[in-house]
């Protein structure tokens, strides 16, 4: 009779969880994907040391696959921006916006970058969306430019 009663109430309790609440598939439901992407926060500097720096920005959710590759392509004068640095983001599409990062290495200390910002999917089809032209400045040698904390 335990027996009995034991696996009643396993049944009941795992059905009870595999039961789902239209409010929580609601919450669970991803969000709809823009038409355009748009840029919801421009291109900075997160960090940079002397040979490596961070860039961020945030945009709307891209359409298309969750594989993205963010893209900053820079150089030291801004009409050449012959370099490129990528990184590839896993989008999540309950959230309605996409931050991505990309860290670029090889940089001379003190010395002033221009980048421009874009992302595509993995396939290198664009998302439509390109920053204008900015700048950054390596800090010397030994030192350390933190703009925002690192993320957990």
């Amino acid at each position: 009779m335990n027996k009995l009663l034991v696996k009643l109430s396993i049944t009941a309790t795992v059905g009870g969880l595999l039961c789902v609440s239209p409010t929580l598939t609601q919450m669970l439901a991803p969000a709809a994907q823009a038409q355009s992407v748009a840029m919801i926060q421009q291109p900075t500097l997160e960090s940079a040391h002397d040979s490596t720096a961070i860039i961020r920005w945030t945009t709307t959710i891209p359409n298309g696959s969750e594989e993205h590759l963010a893209v900053v392509q820079y150089g030291t004068t801004p009409g050449a921006l012959t370099q490129t640095a990528t990184s590839p983001n896993r989008l999540n599409t309950s959230h309605s916006d996409a931050m991505f990062r990309v860290r670029i290495d090889g940089l001379q200390p003190q010395t002033t970058y221009y980048y421009k910002v874009s992302s595509t999917e993995a396939n290198g089809t664009s998302d439509g969306v390109q920053s204008d032209v900015n700048q950054f400045t390596t800090p010397p040698a030994g030192q350390r430019i933190q703009n925002y904390p690192q993320p957990q």
